[in-house]
């Protein structure tokens, strides 16, 4: 049985001509739902370039830590950085804060 290669396409043969540049460009799209980056989205990835995939546990570690000091704020903060990275593990942490708070 032959083996047949088929080289992938050069995106700098888009640029080349314009109309399949401009088909590329409209295909491009912003799966985020959200426009333009917010700055908890930077924060986030900020995090994420200092303590790599242990970043939400991390995230998730100084949420508790600002919440045990009673520093709403930071808590929040931490706690957004984390829903950001770990959705899953930021709504865990949430429903343990709530559940102390009762």
């Amino acid at each position: 049985m032959p083996i047949h290669f088929a080289a992938a396409r050069s995106p700098i043969a888009a640029l080349v001509n314009p109309a399949r540049r401009n088909r590329i460009i409209g295909r491009a799209a912003n799966d985020n739902g959200t426009p333009g980056h917010s700055a908890e989205l930077r924060a986030a990835l900020k995090h994420f370039a200092e303590h790599g995939l242990g970043a939400a546990t991390v995230a998730r570690q100084n949420a508790e830590h600002a919440f045990f000091r009673g520093d709403r704020q930071g808590y929040l903060h931490w706690l957004g950085i984390c829903r950001t990275l770990d959705r899953r593990m930021a709504q865990v942490l949430s429903t343990q804060v709530a559940a102390g708070n009762d």
